[in-house]
């Protein structure tokens, strides 16, 4: 009597059940131990100016960079335009007018965009504006203009 060795017939075959577990449990880390930060990824030059710095808790962020492009809070505004300026402030800051906003411009911003901004948040009814300067440094010395920054 011949005994038949079924060992032949098998086809091998890879598991993969193992490997997505582990794929599973590595997103699963590294998920967990991202840090989540609300700084800006762009890169500002702000003007300087003396005075203590003031950071006022929930405030709208509007960012304008060198290039005259807006950011209100991590929203980019896609045209240039007042009006789309002001539409997206009004997305993002919703029916709160009391609410205090942080102008951050690149000290190499044309001035143009700037009262752009200040011109947007005037009419929309913000009344608490403020704008980012970086602290002075201690040996540029002042130029003799008298004048302070304003807050």
């Amino acid at each position: 009597m011949r005994i038949q060795d079924h060992r032949a017939f098998d086809e091998p075959e890879i598991n993969l059940v193992p490997l997505i577990d582990v794929i599973l449990v590595l997103i699963i880390f590294f998920v967990v131990t991202t840090t989540f930060d609300s700084r800006s990824v762009m890169k500002l030059q702000l003007p300087q100016a003396s005075g203590e710095p003031a950071e006022p808790d929930q405030a709208l962020s509007v960012l304008v960079n060198a290039d005259g492009r807006y950011f209100v809070d991590d929203r980019e505004v896609i045209r240039d335009d007042l009006d789309s300026l002001k539409t997206t402030v009004a997305e993002v800051a919703g029916d709160d007018r009391d609410r205090p906003v942080l102008l951050r411009a690149d000290a190499r911003t044309p001035h143009q965009a700037v009262v752009t901004a200040y011109d947007a948040l005037g009419q929309l009814g913000f009344k608490r504006v403020m704008i980012a300067t970086a602290p002075q440094q201690s040996g540029a010395a002042a130029s003799g203009d008298g004048g302070g920054a304003a807050r």
